[in-house]
């Protein structure tokens, strides 16, 4: 037994354990939410990682994103969050993306290569494709509905898609993903009611704090981590 993953192996099982450690996972968007799920996934002990974000570290992420510090401010994000997770485990095998995942280049991405797909961008156009394009492979995937102008992460809950209520990104997303025939989605999304910024700094920029997405990254990461254990099991649908 790795003793680095003892203690998930009193829970999980060294087999779970075992399990994880062959997995090829593919996260889209490492901002507030994506970067707690690749934190968590890489402490679970997954094998094998595709890091997807275009973006650079800003001063005005470090109020909520894992991998934003003063020495990291102007470094790529997905740079970044490879070397955190090899330093958190060695052996991963982490490939980067350095894009923005769009529609135009959906096709240089091997969905049916991934166990499992997380959805933690932030553009309607980009996680619709990616939930078409992950269902059309047959490959698990999860995606994070919004987190800004949120305070309360106990209002956080994971369902699907239809059963959601009171966050504007997932009714949107509702509304679209019907239009295309997508009969589920699984989701982490919060029903707290949107507060309104105190102030306004443009038509798009919501508030966000340490608590929300964060607390959303973990929730998606510990969905992965029992989706692909539970897959083990001989009547698991996979």
């Amino acid at each position: 037994m790795n003793p680095q993953f003892s203690r998930s192996t009193l829970l999980l099982g060294e087999q779970a354990i075992t399990t994880l450690s062959t997995k090829h996972i593919a996260i889209f968007g490492l901002g507030g939410v994506g970067g707690y799920v690749a934190e968590a996934l890489a402490r679970s002990g997954i094998g094998r990682f595709d890091l997807i974000d275009h973006d650079k570290i800003a001063l005005s992420n470090l109020n909520r994103q894992i991998i934003a510090t003063h020495k990291t401010i102007g470094r790529d994000k997905a740079e970044v969050m490879k070397e955190r997770m090899l330093d958190i485990n060695p052996d991963a095998q982490i490939t980067i993306h350095s894009c923005f995942f769009l529609p135009e280049n959906a096709d240089t991405f091997s969905f049916d290569t991934y166990d499992y797909v997380i959805d933690a961008v932030d553009t309607v156009t980009a996680k619709i494709e990616l939930v078409l394009r992950a269902q059309a492979a047959g490959t698990p995937i999860i995606s994070s509905m919004g987190t800004g102008n949120k305070l309360n992460p106990a209002m956080l809950e994971v369902t699907d898609i239809y059963k959601t209520s009171v966050c504007p990104l997932a009714r949107v997303m509702r509304r679209e993903l019907r239009k295309r025939g997508v009969r589920e989605l699984k989701v982490v999304y919060s029903r707290e009611e949107p507060l309104k910024p105190i102030r306004i700094c443009d038509n798009r920029t919501p508030g966000s704090t340490a608590f929300v997405p964060p607390a959303a990254g973990l929730l998606i990461a510990l969905e992965v981590v029992k989706d692909l254990v539970n897959s083990m099991k001989p009547d698991a649908d996979r």
